[in-house]
């Protein structure tokens, strides 16, 4: 078969029942409901992390992002500028490095959060084009990140461009799309949204103050209604990149993939899951995952196959028939048989850990262990979504088989290092505790 263009849709902080499909309670995704009815949902999908750049670790590499430095960090922030180890080295094989080498073009749209130049950096992991934020957060009109340093990239170098960043996004990847539709080469988009992460601006802000340096977070507003629009505003760019792909005769051929980064924050809907960015509970790791894939995959499919970012990541070399890279074999395991037949399921336990609050966790099965403050849970997850029901003491056996499960997959990943930090932008101080 054809070589499929793949496009690679990823959320900041998007809540699991944030999108319509889902079972939001809120008009705000259209486009993507739409790709999900022709295409397949799946229903117990997670990100590597429930927080941002330790997933992306591993959404850029397919393995685990505990075997890098970089990922150990909760998130990497803006101090880490000119950290020659604080990033992706870019001697390790990506996704777009290794489908660049089976002859895609690539490109990142949107945020990397992976390191700063001049050790790291988009162009030096693979992606051929880049445009967008280096850092983690950044406001939507100034493009300043939380130090009030400006934050928007045309490749290595700055690039001021007036706009809401969200749109400014799906403008440019959907004219990427119409640039390569005519080439010889199938093409990788990453489409890495900042939306509907903090600050909390809509399309409508625009002519606005923007916000004072060192205070991105908006800790004194939001609320659910401009959330809400602003992740309209990221469907309906969404829908721009599909037209796109539709006009030029490929959306038969073009391997979607949309999910976040992690959970929701402080707006979000995660119903009916609890806890949220930063919590190893469902809220903070279950996220939305929707492929839409029309010559392959058939559509209102649904699937309740564990999997998480890396095994997506997995599956888009597989889809373009490209091998792992012998020195760095994969953690992700490829979903194809499943998106082929959406019946199909197969073992996949996942493993998490974090250095905040010394959480752990691992699914199994219909079964979940937990350890948040040196406290062990067991969770039966179809019986108990919202993890309320502790099992621990009514099955003890299962418990210690799963922590013995756990601490031996540890074992084969590098310790936490001791310098390794967590960043909170805020605390119990700021907002009540969930």
């Amino acid at each position: 078969m054809q070589q499929p263009n793949i496009v690679f849709i990823v959320a900041d902080d998007l809540g699991y029942a944030d999108l319509g499909c889902y079972g939001g309670r809120a008009p705000v995704s259209p486009v993507l409901d739409g790709l999900a009815a022709r295409g397949m949902r799946f229903t117990q999908g997670y990100s590597n992390s429930p927080v941002c750049s330790p997933t992306r670790f591993a959404l850029m590499t397919a393995r685990y992002q505990y075997r890098l430095r970089g990922a150990a960090e909760e998130p990497i922030n803006s101090k880490s500028r000119g950290s020659s180890t604080l990033g992706l080295p870019p001697s390790h094989p990506t996704l777009p490095s290794l489908l660049k080498d089976a002859g895609y073009r690539t490109a990142l749209v949107g945020k990397w959060h992976l390191g700063y130049p001049p050790h790291f950096g988009p162009l030096r992991s693979g992606y051929e084009e880049f445009f967008g934020p280096m850092s983690g957060g950044v406001d939507y009109f100034s493009h300043c990140d939380s130090r009030g340093t400006h934050d928007l990239w045309l490749g290595e170098e700055e690039c001021r461009e007036p706009g809401y960043l969200t749109d400014l996004l799906s403008r440019r990847a959907a004219d990427y799309v119409r640039r390569m539709a005519g080439g010889d080469a199938p093409f990788f988009l990453s489409l890495h949204y900042t939306a509907p992460h903090w600050p909390w601006e809509t399309r409508e802000d625009a002519g606005k103050a923007p916000l004072v340096k060192d205070n991105l977070f908006d800790l004194a507003g939001g609320s659910i209604h401009t959330y809400r629009r602003m992740i309209h505003h990221m469907d309906e760019g969404i829908g721009w990149v599909m037209q796109a792909l539709e006009e030029a005769g490929i959306a038969d051929n073009t391997l979607v993939v949309f999910t976040s980064d992690n959970g929701g924050e402080r707006f979000s809907d995660n119903w009916p899951l609890v806890g949220g960015k930063m919590d190893l509970t469902e809220g903070g790791i279950r996220v939305p995952w929707i492929a839409h894939w029309p010559s392959v995959i058939g559509a209102g499919a649904t699937s309740e196959q564990l999997c998480m970012t890396m095994d997506w990541s997995a599956t888009m070399l597989d889809a373009a028939g490209v091998g792992a890279d012998a020195a760095h074999p994969l953690d992700g395991v490829s979903l194809m048989p499943v998106l082929r037949d959406a019946g199909h399921r197969f073992e996949r336990p996942l493993h998490w850990r974090m250095n905040h609050r010394g959480q752990r966790a691992l699914r199994e099965g219909p079964w979940k262990y937990l350890r948040v403050d040196g406290n062990d849970y067991l969770f039966n997850l179809p019986q108990d979504e919202r993890e309320r029901a502790n099992l621990a003491k009514k099955e003890p056996q299962r418990l210690q088989a799963m922590r013995e499960a756990w601490e031996a997959w540890n074992a084969t990943m590098p310790a936490i290092p001791d310098d390794a930090t967590v960043s909170l932008g805020y605390s119990y101080r700021d907002m009540p505790q969930r």
